[in-house]
């Protein structure tokens, strides 16, 4: 099978650099977004889901250890890192705001924008009401997470809307981030659009419990194509959904400003927390051009309630006792620390680069040997954060790297055995500036990126990402260059298949028929994987990278719908990950092993190793060790090297975990032997024609 071609270095290096600048046009059918979009989004949703400061705490390490960590710290005054809240395990309540005096509001402009809203004074008595709906008087300003409009944990049952223009605009589709289709077809719109332009017009939530909603964050259409939003809305809450509240501002119902573009969410908060079952958006003006179209996420902490079935189905805990927060560059470092205080024997920090503002790439070793290559150990590696807008990958490797330390420790077979047998590297942030620094300034990460692949022989590795639930392989790029899509396999394909699927099949959610798609995409006649290229092309990714001109078989792992979690749903993104994680690290040792040694035993550097009917080869390590992925099977494979004469045998790749050892031991050609002997002696061999010029001379002279 043809491969996409051999590019040099300085090709492979362009590709690479093109890789991570292109990375969000892939955005799952989205691509075309602004630049400046994700550097919005970090911004807008640190105010949304973000936490008070929290108090200095009190230093965890002696001055004498990690004085490398310690003097950066002092040296560069930390950059601001926005987009990563600062949280608080135990956050204490604010304070009420100030009473305000009574002001009318107005909404902005556009169709029936006419109307206002007042603010009372009293606000927890307008807010109440005789239907039966309860407002929460303590802590006004309570903040409570999303209720999971976008991390699908609202199902498309619980959103009704009063019409729509078609199904593909229906409720199900108002999920604040949704995507539409690249077509827009009647399947997968950017929003639900309501079927006429009037003030009857709504879109509801069914908690399917008592809820206290704390406010309502609300978008635009996702279109390439049309301009759709809400610049005002009103707020109901209910009991039954028969008998609606409207959340008051004096005596007057409340007007909320909405958007004034599609894609910049806009957070309103409730004046007083609202106790009810369902909530109803109800827009009272809309863009000029537009529809009544929108996008939504509800702000709202779930009431106790261990009889409800729905509440029981979706509640997720977990017995780990990791760190379950959001934690910025200063905090990362520190956990990586903490790991390392709780685990020396076996783990290493280490950076490989500093980043575009010179932030050092921070990655940490877990070995029995850390710092060391062993001899027939195989390398992986886990990178995350290429995209400062997707922090769920980055959360995972930390609470991985602490989860595989703590596990050690209380000495799980499992994870004792992985650790002794595979040196693994943990990469948790590649872009610790954010995408919108990283932007302008990308090659400064993707070389270090480069650097360290070719520095490391690592034989398998995963790039997680966010923003949809699928395990992409290579190829990414599509052969035919007037395509965006096409289906492009690898000479590897049916390995790649498989490791694809050891983690889609492990993960809670990625090969559930019944999950709804994130999206657009429906994974499932795939299991959960797909081939890059034929769902959306890029140029020079990761993944083509390092199968082209590295050892490394990389995969990318969209490990959620949402990139940007709520720190609430943190724990049940673990569970939904963790065994994921952990096996296809282990597919690590499936294949083939071994070393190519010369007669005298030494080990030959640079050897390949090929595959029959694989056109594919890789080569050994600095020490002649080797590691060839491949699925059970009998394969004949060859070790082949400069001056030493070709080597075949037959190898076989058994269904038990473990890769089958095939050692070669090569022989010098007899040039090779014979160049080897005359550099020995410092003689060079003569060649016979000035030989021969010499004896004639010498005849002549004895003759003279």
């Amino acid at each position: 099978m043809a491969r996409l071609g051999t590019a040099c270095p300085a090709l492979a290096l362009a590709l690479a650099l093109v890789a991570v600048a292109l990375a969000g046009v892939r955005a799952q059918g989205a691509a075309f977004e602004e630049p400046d979009y994700y550097s919005q989004e970090l911004w807008r949703r640190g105010r949304y889901y973000g936490h008070p400061e929290p108090e200095p705490e009190p230093e965890l390490f002696s001055p004498s250890m990690h004085e490398d960590l310690r003097v950066e710290e002092q040296e560069q005054q930390e950059p601001h890192q926005q987009g990563h809240r600062t949280p608080k395990k135990a956050i204490k309540p604010k304070k009420a705001p100030k009473r305000e005096k009574l002001v009318a509001e107005t909404p902005p402009p556009g169709k029936n924008s006419n109307r206002k809203g007042r603010r009372s004074k009293n606000l927890e008595k307008a807010a109440s009401d005789d239907h039966g709906v309860p407002v929460a008087h303590e802590d006004v300003r309570e903040s409570c997470p999303p209720l999971g409009l976008e991390t699908l944990k609202i199902t498309d049952f619980q959103l009704h809307a009063s019409t729509s223009k078609r199904y593909g605009l229906g409720a199900h589709r108002g999920r604040l981030n949704i995507q539409a289709g690249i077509n827009e077809n009647d399947f997968y719109d950017g929003a639900w659009c309501a079927g006429r332009n009037d003030l009857h017009q709504w879109i509801e939530v069914d908690a399917r419990r008592l809820t206290k909603f704390t406010g309502v964050i609300t978008q635009g259409r996702n279109s390439l194509w049309l301009s759709d939003w809400v610049t005002s809305y009103k707020v109901m809450v209910s009991n039954d959904s028969h008998t609606w509240v409207t959340v008051k501002n004096g005596s007057g119902d409340m007007i909320f400003e909405g958007n004034s573009e599609k894609e910049i969410p806009v957070l309103n908060e409730l004046p007083v927390p609202m106790v009810a079952r369902y909530i109803r958006i109800n827009p009272q003006s809309w863009f000029d051009n537009g529809s009544i179209c929108m996008r939504m996420e509800i702000l709202g902490c779930p009431l106790p309630d261990p009889n409800n079935y729905y509440h029981r189905r979706n509640e997720m805990t977990t017995t780990d006792d990791l760190d379950f927060k959001h934690h910025n560059y200063k905090e990362m470092r520190q956990l990586m620390k903490v790991v390392n205080e709780m685990c020396p024997n076996i783990t290493r920090i280490y950076n490989i680069g500093k980043s575009h503002q010179g932030l050092k790439l921070y990655a940490v070793e877990i070995s029995d040997h850390p710092g060391e290559h062993e001899v027939g150990e195989p390398e992986f590696h886990y990178i995350a954060g290429a995209h400062g807008n997707e922090v769920l990958g980055r959360e995972l490797l930390l609470l991985l790297l602490h989860f595989l330390c703590q596990e050690y420790s209380a000495q799980n077979a499992r994870i004792v055995r992985l650790v002794e047998e595979t040196r693994i590297h943990i990469l948790p942030s590649l872009n610790p500036d954010g995408y919108e620094k990283a932007y302008e300034g990308v090659a400064t990460e993707t070389r270090a990126v480069i650097a360290w692949m070719e520095k490391i022989p690592f034989v398998l590795g995963g790039n997680l990402q966010g923003g949809e639930l699928v395990v992409a392989y290579p190829y990414d790029m599509v052969r035919s260059l007037w395509k965006t899509q096409e289906h492009t396999p690898t000479p590897d394909d049916h390995v790649f298949r498989w490791l694809a699927y050891s983690y889609a099949s492990t993960h809670r959610l990625m090969t559930d028929a019944r999950r709804r798609v994130c999206h657009t995409e429906d994974f499932q006649k795939e299991e959960g994987t797909v081939n890059g290229a034929s769902w959306h092309t890029v140029a020079g990714s990761l993944n083509d990278f390092s199968y082209l001109h590295t050892n490394c078989f990389e995969l990318s792992i969209y490990v959620g719908c949402d990139k940007y979690p709520h720190e609430s749903e943190l724990p049940e993104e673990w569970e939904n990950n963790r065994e994921s994680l952990i096996v296809f690290m282990e597919q690590v040792h499936r294949g083939i092993k071994g070393i190519v040694r010369d007669l005298q035993g030494k080990g030959i550097s640079n050897a390949v190793i090929s595959v029959e009917g694989v056109n594919h080869d890789i080569r050994t390590a600095s020490d002649g060790d080797y590691w060839r992925l491949l699925n059970p099977g009998e394969y004949v494979v060859t070790a082949k090297a400069e001056g030493f004469i070709t080597s075949t045998k037959n190898c076989m790749v058994g269904y038990d975990m473990g890769a089958t050892r095939c050692d070669f031991t090569l022989t010098k050609t007899n040039l090779a032997r014979i160049r080897e002997i005359m550099e020995t002696f410092g003689k060079q061999p003569v060649s016979l024609p000035s030989r021969r010029l010499k004896l004639r001379g010498r005849k002549r002279r004895q003759r003279g």
